[in-house]
């Protein structure tokens, strides 16, 4: 992994989720960001190395220069990676991380009912393949 890479594991079968990756790949002109869906044997070789706590699927993981991040500053972080006025909402990292996460575990608590899920995980075009571990 370079130095200035970050890899996103998400749920695959989460259509939130899901429109979250297409969001990032839309903004991210830098191809700083990789991703692995939870679902895959690539993401649960990174999920063993983190801690047994983090090793949820209601969790975006978020891995940066050695660090995991998850939940809202995991979210967070990735937003201030893009190009755009995204990277201003990392201004709500003041905010207490329980505050951030309440909100962030209710979505995500909620997501296949509000937003669907898919039978199985997306397929990344030949183009963006290359994003994709």
């Amino acid at each position: 992994m370079k130095e200035d890479e970050s890899i996103i594991l998400f749920d695959g079968v989460c259509n939130l989720c899901n429109g979250f990756v297409q969001f990032v790949i839309e903004r991210d002109a830098a191809n700083r960001f990789k991703f692995a869906s939870l679902q895959s044997d690539v993401a649960q070789s990174y999920l063993m190395q983190l801690p047994p706590a983090v090793r949820s699927i209601e969790s975006i993981v978020l891995i940066q220069n050695g660090r995991y991040y998850q939940q809202s500053a995991a979210a967070l972080r990735i937003l201030r990676g893009l190009t755009g006025g995204w990277p201003l909402l990392y201004a709500f990292m003041i905010l207490p991380a329980f505050l951030r996460d309440g909100v962030y575990r209710l979505v995500a608590k909620n997501r296949y009912r509000w937003f669907g899920q898919q039978a199985s995980c997306m397929l990344p075009t030949p183009e963006l393949k290359a994003r994709f571990l």
